[in-house]
């Protein structure tokens, strides 16, 4: 299988791993070797209750033995969409009430650009520098890495960067401005946290102007940080939220959520303002609702912070620079991309999946699923200070 994966199915990089796959349930992956691995890493956050879990299976059997996809996305009322994007409303503030669900984060971030366009009438982004939120050519126009970017231009025009955590750049943000878009923790920079006040502080600019605040929570949400969206820890509530991600539990899915009087504006002048064939899919659907329901349902969400505690008990050592992040959303900083690299491949060795920031190769990513229990942390940390003496 190996061979055949290098050779028929498209690479992204000239070292992937070809780590080969048997079966994955819990906190491990288990690999075609005989060997178990514990996942720090969750699919990229993706995996927010760990794999196969049995409440997301049977959502998804029971789903696949009525019907699969029927029909374009908006045509018509299926079960567990609605049931979806209703409970997304029960259980967002006010004024998110109208959820779009789509193919993937990236889409979703596409959307959510025209969606700020389309309402406002203006023409201008502002996003982020180091900011990544996908790979679609509208989502690659507001990532803020060059090196990124560079081969694949032209891209969107009419988009400006600033500063993260940086107020003295708000005055880019201007009447002309239709959204500001960013990730509420930016991810690929290393899991960086917003500055006291700082968001409330942009969201009052943005409410000055007329524009609108998109948050990507593509990675923090269902739950990562101990609230739903991390955006519930810093006293504001954005005009558009875009998640995917974790919110299918191991499915392809991406949603971006407004209020009715915004989103309404996709329906007309154009109609099909935005379509998708395949969004909102129910399988799909069923899976995001099951998890949704077991994050609400189950308290994990609480465990958040003694989990994080837990991690910065565990990994203090003399090569760990600093550690950056919230939740189970967290970076450490081992100096060199080089050197995470080596310690990557060699916990990977001992039986711990970590992997690595990807503007910011020199910290280690660690979003494990949400189940991941106290002597998992134990365990996976005493192989990361193993691997740390030994690289």
């Amino acid at each position: 299988m190996n061979s055949d994966f290098f050779k028929y199915q498209a690479q992204t990089t000239p070292f992937a791993s070809g780590f080969e796959v048997d079966r994955a349930v819990g906190n491990y992956i288990y690999g075609k070797d005989g060997r178990k691995y514990l996942d720090f890493v969750a699919g990229v956050s993706a995996n927010t209750l760990g794999h196969s879990h049995p409440k997301i299976i049977s959502a998804i059997k029971e789903q696949a033995e009525r019907y699969l996809h029927v029909m374009v996305y908006g045509e018509y009322a299926q079960e567990k969409p609605v049931a979806l994007c209703k409970l997304l409303a029960e259980v967002t503030p006010e004024p998110l009430e109208v959820t779009y669900l789509v193919n993937s984060g990236a889409e979703a971030i596409d959307g959510a650009l025209k969606l700020a366009k389309r309402y406002t009438g203006r023409e201008k982004i502002v996003s982020f520098k180091n900011a990544y939120h996908g790979n679609t050519h509208g989502a690659l126009s507001v990532a803020g890495n060059e090196v990124h970017k560079r081969e694949f231009r032209p891209l969107l025009p009419m988009v400006d960067f600033i500063e993260f955590n940086n107020e003295a750049n708000f005055s880019q943000i201007t009447e002309k401005t239709a959204g500001v878009i960013l990730e509420t923790i930016q991810g690929a920079a290393g899991f960086l946290l917003p500055k006291e006040g700082y968001l409330q502080k942009l969201k009052k600019r943005c409410e000055e102007v007329g524009a609108l605040l998109i948050l990507d929570e593509i990675q923090p949400g269902f739950g990562r940080t101990g609230k739903l969206f991390a955006f519930e820890h810093y006293g504001i509530v954005p005009d558009i939220l875009v998640m995917g991600k974790g919110m299918g539990g191991g499915v392809p899915v991406g949603a971006f959520m407004s209020s009715a009087e915004i989103m309404k504006t996709l329906s007309h002048s154009p109609k099909l303002g935005h379509i998708t064939t395949f969004g909102g899919n129910p399988l799909i659907a069923a899976s995001c609702y099951a998890t949704l329901k077991e994050v609400l349902d189950s308290g994990i969400m609480n465990e958040m912070a003694h989990k994080e505690t837990l991690f910065r008990n565990l990994l203090v050592h003399p090569k760990i620079k600093n550690i950056n992040g919230k939740g189970l959303m967290l970076a450490v900083n081992l100096g060199s991309p080089e050197y995470t690299l080596a310690v990557a491949k060699r916990c990977m060795e001992k039986g711990l999946i970590v992997f690595w920031q990807l503007y910011r190769n020199e910290y280690l990513r660690i979003s494990p699923p949400l189940t991941l229990t106290d002597d998992e942390i134990r365990e996976g940390c005493e192989i990361i200070l193993q691997a740390l003496d030994e690289v």
